[in-house]
């Protein structure tokens, strides 16, 4: 039913994917690497990975077995990313809007979420880069790993076929919408908070009080009151 595989080093495993695609006949194709070279970030961002510290992982599923809208099967992997490293580490994890892991207030994880067409079939094509045993991040403050945050360590290999296993198992089925969005905002990363936000190049307070289903993030802000937010419109200073 499934699909697992690997690659030495990649530039992007949500780019390669669709070469295993033309090959196989599986509702869920996976390619991981440990050294990926040009990793891909939502809307443009890049994702940069130490090789062999950490994991970039890619999961294309058809988008036919879901009934899901894409915000919701968006929001969905990232309840269920979340839910497979609080269980890993017994740690409180936290969702930062709109498709961030975050792990005692470090980014572990990024996703990167895909709709395509490849050989007459459409795909969700899951991307996720994982920091399990990165050390140091100079260049990106806010980032760390899962062996920064815990002091835990894990086989790289084990860790993409536990992780592999859990996200097939939830993925067969998806619960309804309305619990999808309760469980994505009480996870979501500084709901509630007082937090410092970056709009208009200017910073200013505001609480974040829910995401909606149209990928819309609310924000009770000091200066211009309740407002919603698309992704990249405002930032989170943390």
């Amino acid at each position: 039913m499934s699909q697992l595989f690997y690659l030495k080093e990649c530039s992007s495993t949500n780019d390669e994917i669709s070469k295993f695609l033309l090959y196989e006949n599986s509702d869920f194709i996976a390619l991981h690497t440990f050294n990926q070279t040009r990793g891909r970030g939502q809307y443009g961002n890049t994702w940069s990975s130490a090789a062999e510290k950490n994991l970039a992982y890619t999961l294309a599923i058809k988008a036919e077995n879901f009934s899901l809208s894409d915000f919701m099967f968006n929001y969905y992997t990232a309840i269920i990313i979340c839910d497979f490293l609080a269980n890993l580490t017994d740690s409180s994890v936290k969702i930062k809007w709109p498709n961030d892991i975050i792990l005692k207030n470090k980014k572990i994880v990024g996703i990167l979420i895909e709709k395509k067409k490849i050989n007459q079939n459409n795909y969700f094509i899951i991307g996720a880069g994982f920091n399990v045993l990165q050390e140091k991040f100079d260049e990106i403050s806010n980032a760390g790993s899962i062996l920064t945050q815990t002091g835990r360590h894990f086989n790289l290999s084990e860790f993409t076929v536990v992780l592999h296993d859990f996200l097939v198992e939830k993925l067969i089925t998806s619960p309804p919408e309305d619990e999808i969005m309760n469980r994505f905002n009480n996870t979501l990363f500084k709901k509630d908070e007082i937090s410092v936000f970056e709009l208009n190049e200017k910073r200013q307070n505001g609480i974040i009080k829910n995401a909606d289903k149209n990928g819309n993030l609310w924000i009770e802000l000091e200066n211009d009151g309740l407002r919603s937010f698309y992704h990249k419109e405002i930032k989170l200073l943390y």
